[in-house]
């Protein structure tokens, strides 16, 4: 980098971005030290201030104090202790690496990526502040077309286009295996996309597949071969559940575990500690009655296949009481289980 106007000021710029914070000001004797080192660049302390000033001219938030001091009987401004506000705290920078470790479905090489990406974003002492918090590591298998499916779905979103894709399960040997017809054949999805979600860890389409009338869910980390066709997307309106369109905490709240079918209304009774444990799953939608000093009736709307499964983890704190054929699907299920371990 040359020592011109220009390069200065990008490079004092710079300096503030990486090495500056709120708790690590600098003074422009150690800007022109870091100059020097960084960019074998050699100028006085006029011109850093003089740069540094056309920053904060330009409407950059830099933050600085003026000390005054004396010097030969007279009084003079001394500029110093400066650096740039960040967008972000350190604890927000600290949530977002979080919410990326924790993701499920991202490739290992990407996940390192993005989290020193992010932490560009933290001042200059971040790890030094954050070293004792420790970030669980997943071992889960990633698909490395992942973040080229979640472009082509952005894209056939915004153009209102069907996709057609490939879709998977993963086998013994911990690889995807495409989903095939049972003649052998490879099966062909053509979807109509029309949000993409983040939950449990990782990412849903929200759609309907082309065959049937009503919402699907598909995990997108599951999906390959991904084409936006030629063809336009089917109206919301006219798919079964998104008649006034989508309701994203109540489709959410319906559909734990991001089951696709019919959503009934469950009624069960629960111990009234798991009470927060509930309104956690089903949102503030959940309606309680008829409560005691140890039970509780809950009322939710909910996907019925997800529903069995939560029934399954949470059997020893409720029971469903309507509808009579789900409690009769969730004891069938648990005797089942029973009989495996008799």
């Amino acid at each position: 980098m040359g020592n011109s106007k220009k390069s200065i000021i990008l490079a004092i710029y710079e300096i503030l971005k990486e090495y500056s914070s709120e708790n690590h000001p600098l003074s422009q004797s150690e800007i022109a030290a870091l100059l020097e080192a960084e960019y074998k660049i050699k100028v006085d302390r006029k011109a850093i201030k003089r740069n540094l000033m056309e920053l904060v001219n330009f409407g950059y938030n830099i933050e600085y104090k003026i000390i005054k001091r004396q010097n030969n009987g007279k009084e003079e401004d001394i500029y110093t202790d400066w650096y740039l506000v960040k967008d972000f705290t350190d604890a927000e920078v600290k949530l977002l690496i979080d919410s990326i470790q924790f993701s499920k479905h991202i490739p290992y090489h990407q996940l390192e990526e993005l989290v020193e990406k992010v932490s560009k974003l933290a001042s200059y002492n971040f790890y030094d502040k954050y070293s004792h918090v420790a970030s669980l590591k997943h071992n889960s298998i990633a698909n490395p077309q992942l973040f080229y499916t979640i472009e082509v779905l952005n894209r056939a979103i915004d153009s209102e286009k069907k996709v057609s894709f490939v879709y998977n399960e993963y086998g013994t040997d911990k690889k995807l295996h495409p989903r095939k017809s049972e003649e052998g054949k490879l099966r062909e999805y053509i979807i109509n996309p029309y949000l993409i979600v983040s939950a449990y860890g990782r990412y849903y389409l929200i759609c309907n597949n082309d065959k049937y009338s009503n919402v699907s869910n598909y995990r997108i980390d599951k999906i390959t071969d991904i084409k936006i066709l030629d063809l336009p997307c089917k109206p919301m309106e006219e798919v079964s559940g998104l008649e006034n369109g989508l309701d994203l905490p109540r489709h959410m709240a319906e559909h734990i575990y991001m089951f696709s079918g019919e959503s009934v209304c469950v009624t069960f009774e629960a111990q009234k500690n798991i009470a927060g444990e509930i309104v956690d799953w089903f949102g503030k939608d959940v309606i309680f009655s008829n409560e005691n000093d140890n039970t509780i009736l809950a009322t939710v709307f909910v996907n019925k296949n997800a529903f069995l499964y939560w029934a399954l983890q949470y059997g020893k704190h409720i029971k469903v009481i309507e509808p009579k054929s789900l409690a009769e699907d969730i004891k069938n299920a648990a005797f089942e289980i029973y009989q495996k371990y008799e």
